[in-house]
């Protein structure tokens, strides 16, 4: 069939519409909200997940986000595949005690500040650089690439693998043989891209070495081009 003027005038102005939507919802995402440097608990946009979905307690997701998973959660149990969350949002403070514990470890005793560095980053974000700051990213089930190897945990990644993103959710970090850089593959990380497109965008526009300040290590980030290969190594 021949769209009609107005059905293109109809879906012209839809589309004027999303964009502007888009627009403002970018606006409104501050740099406050791309550094992690929010209370979840307190922020309209976010919800609390049910300890239905979470072995955790007290954690956050975007209402947007927690939404879709739970639909992907009724999916998978359908399927005898049961996803359960084990860690979501974190903001600064919490990476920053994450960091700061990894940083005094024996095995880092001579060492610079940029072989910290290079090696907690394997698995582990600086402060300011964690796309769980955005409430948009998700660890599922277990922390060990090995888990997903066999059994139940080859299951549960192969159904994520097969379905994840038909509700939005894609593997952040996956394996770097084609020449991805940062982080070393985590299958148990799943972001939920419609909205963490959005932030990683906004970070570029907004975020730069100037603000990667108050914990170890943030004097050599710019040196190990820490946003260019690893906030921008993704999948």
């Amino acid at each position: 069939m021949i769209p009609t003027i107005q059905h293109i005038k109809k879906s012209a102005l839809a589309l004027t519409f999303f964009i502007i939507q888009l627009s403002i919802f970018s606006q409104s995402i501050s740099k406050e909200d791309l550094l992690g440097k929010l209370d979840p608990a307190k922020h309209s946009d976010f919800v609390r997940i049910e300890k239905t979905h979470t072995s955790k307690d007290n954690i956050y997701l975007r209402k947007e986000v927690y939404t879709s998973f739970q639909k992907m959660y009724d999916a998978a149990l359908k399927d005898g595949i049961k996803l359960t969350i084990i860690s979501a949002t974190r903001n600064f403070n919490a990476q920053k005690a994450i960091w700061e514990k990894k940083w005094v470890r024996p095995q880092y005793a001579g060492k610079t500040d940029e072989e910290k560095v290079a090696d907690i980053m394997k698995y582990s974000s600086m402060p300011g650089t964690s796309r769980h700051h955005w409430g948009t990213d998700i660890d599922l089930n277990s922390l060990e690439n090995a888990y997903f190897a066999s059994g139940q945990g080859k299951k549960i990644y192969d159904w994520l693998t097969a379905h994840a993103a038909e509700y939005g959710f894609y593997q952040t970090y996956t394996t770097k043989t084609n020449g991805r850089t940062g982080y070393e593959e985590e299958k148990w990380h799943w972001s939920y891209k419609p909205l963490a497109n959005q932030f990683l965008a906004e970070y570029k526009k907004q975020i730069s070495y100037a603000d990667l300040t108050g914990f170890s290590g943030c004097s050599v980030a710019e040196k190990l081009n820490v946003i260019e290969l690893y906030v921008n190594g993704i999948e």
